[in-house]
């Protein structure tokens, strides 16, 4: 079984495709209006922008969290500065010694996103 699509709240759509365009570092899959639905690829897994969906919490994996956050250039709402949220001491999630590094923000829709990289110290 795999993940196949998460869906997130959007009223506006262009400026949801914006947003999102910029901090996944490409464009839409597909746009279907109406009834109102964003698709973007998640590596595998899509992303629906959907003005009828409810508001969820969802963590992107990025190579850094520091460069995400410089590539938006304000588009969102910092909530929690970058920091160190956990140093991984086994290989259970991801190798052992790796920085869970975290963010979270505020997207163009006021959706919280995390933003999380594994890094070595």
């Amino acid at each position: 079984m795999n993940l196949l699509q998460i869906a997130q709240h959007a009223e506006d759509l262009d400026r949801a495709e914006d947003f999102y365009t910029v901090l996944l570092g490409r464009g839409p899959l597909a746009r279907i209006d109406p009834p109102g639905l964003l698709y973007f690829d998640l590596d595998g897994a899509r992303l629906m922008l959907d003005r009828g969906a409810p508001s969820s919490l969802i963590f992107l994996k990025v190579d850094n969290v520091h460069e995400s956050l410089e590539r938006l250039d304000g588009l969102a709402e910092v909530i929690t500065e970058p920091h160190i949220a956990y140093t991984h001491p086994d290989d259970r999630l991801v190798p052992a010694g790796r920085e869970e590094w975290q963010s979270f923000i505020r997207d163009s829709e006021g959706n919280t996103i995390g933003l999380i990289a594994f890094q070595k110290p």
